[in-house]
């Protein structure tokens, strides 16, 4: 039977993917029948939904030396996500095989890589090799991150000029109004309502929801979908992150932070909040000996 070209046969997998609907992605990976030249990024998209669920034990045990380039850097980065003693030496790999020949699988997983540790220069050198929306999206978020909103509206109308109706473009449109913030949340709010409403109502959209409602000073409402999200996936790393700034917007108890922060160090101690709250406390130490040393 002929397929039509302009169909994307793996939509429904990576809609699931891009949208937080993890279990979903993997489901639909297994059950969907698609022709041999789809089943490396088919399962690309499978394995990187497991990485999410931090359950590297599969990807790191399915995924064998001999497979194709793309399903080793998915590999890779579950390697990266799953052990600590190992971060240095992934890194430095990457670095070694920036000028090399790779693919397009292997400069997402280095961008997401270098985003995760906070190393934003190297992220953007990778996601300049990238020219597909999901490259574009990640670049968006970084420019985001480095407060270059320019840069980041720039890369929205790449994205729009590509494919305006795609998740991903809305999705990014939606962080970026989150950014530029004022009416712009209004604007996000929508966005995340709509994706949930034609799709499901999956933990990444419910926490851009609790962000816009945060911003906007609707604690009430926000504290009610981040309550639904718990529900969900009570260890969520953005939802317990997203509990913490509401607690001490509505003065909760410090006992209630420090529970949702225990936590979030307890279950995503490499996560770029954590590591910045860690860098934080350790200044604020050595401030406050320095004030002792002065003061005696």
């Amino acid at each position: 039977m002929a397929t039509n070209p302009d169909v994307d046969e793996l939509f429904e997998i990576k809609n699931a993917y891009y949208l937080g609907s993890f279990q979903t992605c993997i489901n639909e990976s297994q059950k969907l029948k698609v022709p041999p030249a789809k089943f490396v990024e088919r399962d690309v998209f499978m394995y990187r939904a497991y990485i999410a669920q931090k359950k590297y034990g599969v990807v790191l045990d399915e995924i064998q030396p001999g497979d194709d380039p793309a399903l080793l850097a998915v590999r890779l980065f579950a390697d990266f996500m799953a052990n600590d003693d190992k971060k240095s030496r992934i890194l430095k790999e990457l670095e070694m095989k920036m000028g090399k020949s790779v693919d397009d699988t292997f400069m997402l997983m280095a961008g997401h890589i270098f985003y995760m540790e906070q190393n934003y220069d190297m992220a953007l050198k990778c996601l300049n090799h990238v020219d597909t929306l999901e490259g574009c999206a990640l670049m968006l978020q970084t420019y985001i991150r480095i407060d270059r909103i320019d840069l980041a509206k720039k890369e929205l109308k790449r994205m729009q000029e590509k494919d305006d109706d795609a998740t991903l473009t809305q999705l990014a449109q939606a962080w970026f109004h989150l950014a530029v913030g004022g009416d712009k949340i209004q604007d996000a709010y929508y966005i995340f309502q709509d994706l949930a409403d034609k799709n499901s109502s999956s933990v990444q959209l419910l926490n851009g929801q609790a962000a816009c409602y945060i911003h906007q000073g609707k604690h009430d409402e926000a504290d009610g979908v981040l309550q639904e999200a718990l529900d969900k996936d009570s260890n969520n790393a953005e939802t317990l992150i997203n509990l913490i700034v509401l607690s001490q917007h509505c003065g909760k108890s410090p006992e209630v932070t420090n529970r949702y922060m225990s936590q979030l160090r307890d279950s995503h101690s490499s996560h770029p909040f954590i590591k910045d709250y860690l860098n934080k406390e350790k200044e604020f130490d050595r401030l406050a000996k320095q004030y002792v040393h002065v003061s005696s």
